[in-house]
C-alpha cells in the first residue's frame, strides 16, 4: 500500500482561470479521501482521471464557501452520475458542526443531501483521537487559528504520513501535530505584510515547515497577490528542505 495525494484545487474563493477552490484527493490502499470540496472540485477531479465515483470519505477542514461550496454537487453526482449506481457508502468527517452543515444543506436543496440513495455517514473527528479511514489508514485532527470550527488533518499509512493545514495562522500547535511529516501541504495565502492573522505568508509557512521538520513542503491556497512574490524564496528563508509549489491536478507520492 502507498500514499498519494493529488492537488486537485490550489485556489481561493478568488477567481482564476488555472487555480480552483481548495480540494485534496488522498488514496492509500481502498480508501479514496477527499479533503475540502470548493467550487471546481467535482469536474476537476474528472479532469485529472481521478475516480471521484469511487471517494470512499469527504473530510472538510472548516465551513468556508471555498472549501465546502461543491459538497452538494458531489452528492448530486454520486447520485445521478455513476453507473451503475453508486451503493457503497459515504462517510462524512469534519469539525464539531459538520452534522449541522449538512442538515442545513439538506434544508436548502433537498432530502437527498444526506439521503442521496446511499448511506451517507456524517461524523464529527475530535481532535488527539485518531480515526480509521481503513485497516492502518488513519485520519487525525488538530485544531487551527483561523475559524472557530477549523482544523489541520493528519492522514497516517504505510508508515508514511501527510499533514494539511486546512486554513490556519501561526500556531506551535499545528507545528507539533505535524512533527517529522513526510509531506506538509501548507496553505500560504498572502504575502507580507500579513493583514489578518489567520492565514500564512511564504516565510510563515516555512517557518512552520521548519519548527515542525517537515521532510518536504509543498505550498497551496494561493490568493493573486501572493503570487507575485517569489514564494518559493521566502519560504526557504526559514526552512532547508524542498519546497514546491502546487497547482490543480500536481501529484505527490508519499514516504
Amino acid at each position: 500500500m502507498s500514499l498519494s495525494l493529488t492537488t486537485v484545487g490550489t485556489g481561493t474563493v478568488a477567481p482564476s482561470a488555472t487555480r480552483s477552490s481548495p480540494a485534496q484527493w488522498v488514496e492509500a490502499g481502498r480508501v479514496r479521501l477527499l479533503m475540502d470540496c470548493g467550487a471546481g472540485t467535482v469536474h476537476r477531479m474528472a479532469r485529472f482521471g481521478l475516480a471521484w465515483h469511487g471517494v470512499t470519505h469527504l473530510a472538510l477542514t472548516h465551513f468556508h464557501a471555498d472549501h465546502v461550496g461543491e459538497v452538494p454537487a458531489l452528492l448530486f453526482a454520486l447520485r445521478h452520475a455513476t453507473v451503475p449506481r453508486r451503493t457503497e457508502p459515504l462517510v462524512v468527517l469534519g469539525p464539531p458542526g459538520t452534522v449541522a452543515l449538512l442538515e442545513n444543506m439538506a434544508a436548502a436543496f433537498g432530502a437527498w443531501v444526506t439521503a442521496p440513495g446511499f448511506p451517507v455517514a456524517t461524523l464529527e473527528i475530535v481532535p488527539d483521537e485518531p480515526f480509521p479511514l481503513a485497516d492502518d489508514v488513519w485520519l487525525e485532527a488538530c485544531p487551527v487559528p483561523h475559524t472557530a470550527e477549523s482544523v489541520a488533518f493528519g492522514v497516517r499509512a504505510a508508515g508514511a504520513r501527510m499533514v494539511y493545514t486546512g486554513d490556519t495562522g501561526p500556531s506551535d500547535e499545528l507545528a507539533a501535530f505535524a512533527l517529522g511529516c513526510d509531506l506538509l501541504l501548507a496553505e500560504c495565502s498572502v504575502p507580507e505584510p500579513l493583514p489578518e492573522p489567520i492565514h500564512l505568508t511564504p516565510e510563515l509557512a516555512g517557518q512552520l515547515a521548519g519548527k515542525a521538520q517537515a521532510k518536504r513542503l509543498v505550498l497551496t491556497h494561493f490568493y493573486p497577490p501572493v503570487e507575485a512574490v517569489d514564494i518559493v524564496a521566502r519560504a526557504r528563508a526559514a526552512y532547508g528542505g524542498p519546497v514546491a509549489l502546487a497547482n490543480d491536478g500536481g501529484r505527490f507520492d508519499i514516504g
